[in-house]
């Protein structure tokens, strides 16, 4: 019979957060694989738990999970945690789980704490919708290119970032994003959560002068859609009422119907557009 594989979610940073079912799991299966054994050993004896351990890294992903696999197909049941959170979020776990699933292992994930959704609940900013970028990439195209889809992302936005890069962050995001609404979580469950619910342009102004310590989650409002709208409305406009038109008769609309859409994309009245056209 083939084992199963466990993704265990651990504390982000208050050990009390660990769950019921979390801790039996670490201690039934037959192995653990963890992203820094070093630090994982900590959680597990203060759980006393005795479990054997393995590594399991961004920079041993495939190899392992190959090693991890075989010993599933063996019968072995393996719980995979991460260094705090949920496996698989912003983790290499995504690849041993795929793989899982491309060799038929069954998989199930055990809920509990992660720094994205602790995060939101806490910024006071929507939550029915958000957009989650986890670090931004530090290749100087790719982060330009994610940063530019950011431009016009109507959902809350959440993103990772170190202590020592924070600055370096929150200007870019001002300069490409402008002054949003943004809480700045760090430390979170620990002693000294803090949670900055302003602009990026104060906490930028904030962290200029003051030192940043622990991993921050940044929570930025979106872009309205009414902003949108009017961006929108604002191009168009800048186009002769006689061009405008045009766009759409070269697609094969009568000009009835062209007039109707110009008339949409201006915000005005279809009888407003006849009018500037006699």
């Amino acid at each position: 019979m083939q084992g199963k594989l466990y993704l265990c979610a651990t504390p982000i940073g208050n050990l009390e957060d660990i769950t019921y079912r979390v801790l039996r799991t670490l201690k039934e299966v037959d192995l653990i694989a963890a992203e820094d054994t070093r630090n994982s050993i900590k959680l597990l004896n203060h759980f006393d738990i005795h479990t054997p351990m393995t590594s399991y890294h961004e920079y041993n992903k495939i190899e392992k999970a190959e090693v991890l696999i075989r010993k599933m197909q063996e019968g072995m049941n393996i719980a995979l945690i991460t260094d705090a959170g949920t496996p698989g979020i912003s983790d290499p776990g995504e690849d041993l789980v795929r793989m899982c699933y491309e060799a038929g292992i069954e998989v199930t994930s055990l809920p509990g704490a992660a720094a994205c959704i602790t995060a939101l609940t806490l910024s006071g900013l929507p939550t029915r919708r958000f957009a989650f970028e986890a670090f931004l990439p530090s290749d100087k195209k790719e982060r330009q290119a994610v940063l530019a889809e950011l431009v016009d992302e109507t959902r809350t936005i959440i993103l990772y970032e170190a202590p020592h890069r924070l600055l370096k962050t929150l200007n870019e995001l001002l300069e490409v994003l402008g002054n949003r609404k943004m809480t700045l979580c760090r430390e979170l469950t620990k002693k000294h959560e803090t949670a900055f619910a302003s602009t990026i342009e104060d906490i930028l102004k904030f962290y200029e002068t003051q030192e940043s310590k622990g991993e921050c989650v940044l929570v930025i409002e979106g872009k309205s859609r009414a902003e949108l709208v009017k961006e929108e409305r604002a191009k168009w406009e800048e186009m002769a009422i006689e061009e405008h038109m045009d766009v759409y008769l070269q697609q094969g609309m009568d000009k009835k119907e062209a007039m109707k859409a110009v008339a949409k994309d201006r915000g005005v009245s279809k009888r407003d557009i006849y009018q500037a056209l006699l």
